[in-house]
């Protein structure tokens, strides 16, 4: 088969979304691998590196009028819809139910797409990046001349450290709380689940202070705090704010809050920005909100994303859509779409759009088929009516 691995386009992307060391082994195993020209460069990883793995370097034309699978880390951009083909498989970062245009030129085009951020097993290294390096980027935010209040993560002399509230403690939680309680931040963790919250207390011997989520505990909490790191996946189908604007108008001016999760509707005051204009002030209240974190450490980030991901895409070469739908649970339920059909559960729900299920349209329902948990707690039951099993 025949692999094609983009150049990011996204403003501020810098990430690759494999390696020379992936690319070896798909071309050991016979598979033709195109690399677009400066695909790597931002990440550290020059074109001859690519070569020297046995990858031809070309466009990206090239790779979407030849390649069988295209690959890329972020959302399939504009200009690149018409570039898609029918039955080709594209893989990467699409956030499908926030995208609803993405989501309509994958359905035009009938591809075979699937949402990178849905298939991890064993938690995103991009959660652990955007984790603790939003943490550091929480920390750069409070300094003087980036509008925050100055003060210093553990303190100097006779000056305290800071108090930080964490929302969330999944992988992306844990990452920032390890890089704020090892600087000598005093730390509070919140989640609705008891058992996670024991679980962090005792890994850091009682001294991250844990509390249970919910809207009192918070309007209590942010008043004292100066750094907020959110790191909860907020329900899309929500009606009310995590955060909501008065409850910003409580913190300290100069106050801190990162949004490493990036969900509209989880803090009312939210707009998305980027690396190179990252903040913004309202309230009184900076904020950082960078929808692709990991990209400020782009080579570290490319080598452990590539390493997660290499799984699924050795196996869509080498096996095959429906055989790696059938072996892989998690790559089976990151499908957004087949053949003109949608097949995400969650995009079905928030856009209202009817859907089926990838084991239904791809006829594979009678296999012995991988098992994996739903990736959200979005349910739909608008099934389309009429639809073309495969």
């Amino acid at each position: 088969m025949k692999l094609g691995v983009l150049k990011e386009i996204k403003p501020g992307e810098y990430r690759v979304i494999l390696t020379p060391g992936e690319i070896s082994e798909y071309v050991r195993k016979g598979h033709d691998v195109y690399v677009e020209k400066g695909a790597g460069e931002a990440a550290g990883f020059e074109n001859e590196q690519y070569t020297r793995e046995g990858a031809i370097i070309t466009d990206k034309n090239t790779i979407f009028r030849t390649c069988d699978i295209v690959v890329k880390v972020k959302e399939i951009e504009k200009e690149e819809y018409d570039l898609m083909r029918e039955n080709q498989v594209i893989f990467t970062c699409i956030h499908p139910a926030a995208h609803k245009e993405e989501v309509d030129a994958l359905l035009e085009k009938k591809v075979i797409s699937f949402a990178a951020e849905d298939t991890h097993r064993h938690g995103s290294p991009n959660c652990e990046a955007a984790g603790k390096t939003g943490a550091f980027m929480g920390l750069y935010s409070l300094m003087t001349m980036n509008g925050g209040n100055g003060k210093f993560v553990s303190g100097l002399g006779t000056a305290p450290g800071i108090k930080v509230l964490v929302l969330g403690c999944g992988v992306v939680g844990s990452a920032a709380i390890e890089v704020l309680q090892s600087m000598g931040a005093w730390v509070t963790v919140m989640a609705t689940n008891i058992g996670h919250l024991r679980r962090v207390s005792s890994a850091y011997d009682g001294k991250v202070n844990t509390m249970i989520s919910n809207r009192y505990n918070l309007s209590q909490i942010l008043p004292k705090v100066d750094l907020v790191v959110n790191c909860v996946r907020w329900d899309k189908s929500n009606k009310d704010y995590l955060i909501t604007r008065e409850m910003v108008k409580s913190m300290q001016k100069g106050s801190v809050i990162v949004d490493i999760s990036n969900d509209y509707g989880a803090i009312e005051t939210f707009h998305e920005t980027t690396l190179s204009d990252p903040t913004y002030i309202e309230e009184g209240v900076v904020h950082y909100c960078v929808s692709n974190i990991p990209s400020a450490i782009a080579h570290s980030a490319s080598i452990a994303y590539a390493a997660a991901i290499n799984r699924h895409i050795g196996s869509l070469l080498n096996k095959g859509v429906k055989q790696a739908c059938i072996e892989d649970g998690y790559l089976r339920r990151g499908m957004v779409t087949y053949k003109g059909y949608l097949t995400h559960e969650e995009t079905s729900q928030i856009q209202e759009r009817p859907w089926i299920q990838p084991e239904k349209i791809m006829n594979i329902e009678n296999e012995k088929l991988d098992p994996a948990p739903h990736n959200t707690v979005a349910r739909s039951e608008n099934y389309y009516r009429e639809y073309k099993i495969d």
